[in-house]
């Protein structure tokens, strides 16, 4: 992908602060103590897990898988709480109000990247509100429509919603996967309504009824109804067939590189967590993943597992925001901080 312009640049300070104040908030942090608590002495109660999407998503199922694992660790419990809706907004919101270094958001970066581009006004700042802790999985993506569409490849659907304007219903998951369907149905030129749905499990479900035809999500929401024969998974993302998946051509492989999501899954502490803190939650939280029980259970689910510490996430953010630009260019929108230069 090439480099972004000035204004590309501009958009990426202003909005998510994925340049070198990101990079530097991570020495930073280390020399700040927590406003809550030390390293040595934590957690001194209860943890929460705030999630963005519901019960059943990849992220919510490798949420359960870890805590259970951790909670042994830290010698405290951990309670999930999702929060889906509002396109990840209502998972954030209550993160940063929170202000808790026992209150640790786990989402995927779909859940926020697309924001910039999406909402007239960011209300929160990914630079100052958000302290990366671990990366923990690529969440694999798939595409997906209702078994009665007579569709067995991408290539069939575009045929035909091209053939048939207006008839089909889309959806995907809120954050990055919509932002994307938006950007496939664009570059096809493709006459596709979509739905907004504040929850994806919802729309697995509808899609497995016939309400809406075709899907853009994890592949974990969409795994069983696709082995009860309801829903067709026409691709995955990536530029390899997981493991788990042999059979599933990638988008790539379809022909249809503009429907490639990347988003990884990561625990983000709130604003002033000490670098030591995070560090060593990052730790145990590598050492869960790796336990082969863990991996493998979270391979089943449709995740690729690469984990990292507090560099390696702030990495992956990067990288996943130059992506997000190239598809807000597409779309002709411009980020949040920029609208008003117009």
């Amino acid at each position: 992908m090439g480099r972004l312009g000035p204004r590309g640049r501009r958009a990426l300070v202003t909005v998510l602060g994925l340049t070198a104040s990101l990079v530097a908030l991570i020495p930073a942090a280390s020399a700040e103590p927590s406003a809550q608590s030390s390293a040595p002495s934590w957690p001194q109660r209860p943890v929460r897990f705030i999630l963005p999407f519901g019960a059943g998503t990849a992220t919510d199922v490798a949420a359960r898988l870890m805590s259970e694992k951790l909670s042994a660790r830290w010698g405290r419990p951990i309670v999930i709480e999702n929060r889906p809706g509002a396109d990840g907004l209502l998972a954030i919101n209550a993160f940063i109000s929170a202000n808790d270094d026992h209150a640790l958001l786990y989402a995927s970066t779909a859940s926020f990247m697309a924001h910039p581009y999406t909402l007239e006004k960011m209300p929160y700042n990914l630079d100052r509100d958000f302290a990366p802790i671990a990366r923990v999985t690529d969440t694999i993506l798939s595409v997906a429509v209702n078994s009665a569409v007579k569709a067995n490849t991408l290539k069939d659907f575009v045929a035909l919603a091209k053939a048939q304007p207006g008839k089909f219903n889309a959806a995907g998951a809120a954050g990055v996967p919509d932002f994307t369907l938006r950007y496939f149905l664009k570059v096809e030129n493709l006459d596709v309504t979509r739905v907004p749905y504040k929850d994806v499990v919802q729309a697995a479900t509808d899609l497995s009824a016939g309400q809406i035809q075709f899907l853009v999500s994890s592949y974990a929401v969409v795994r069983a109804a696709s082995e009860a024969g309801t829903v067709r998974v026409l691709a995955v993302g990536g530029r390899e067939r997981p493991s788990f998946a042999p059979n599933i051509p990638t988008v790539h492989e379809a022909g249809f590189p503009t429907l490639n999501v990347e988003t990884t899954a990561g625990f983000y502490g709130p604003r002033g967590m000490a670098r030591e803190l995070r560090e060593r939650i990052a730790k145990d939280v590598i050492a869960v993943v790796a336990e082969p029980e863990i991996t493998k259970r979270l391979v089943a689910t449709g995740q690729a597992v690469r984990t990292g510490g507090p560099e390696e996430l702030v990495q992956t953010l990067r990288q996943q925001a130059d992506q997000a630009a190239t598809v807000a260019k597409t779309l002709g929108l411009q980020a949040a901080g920029l609208k008003a230069d117009k």
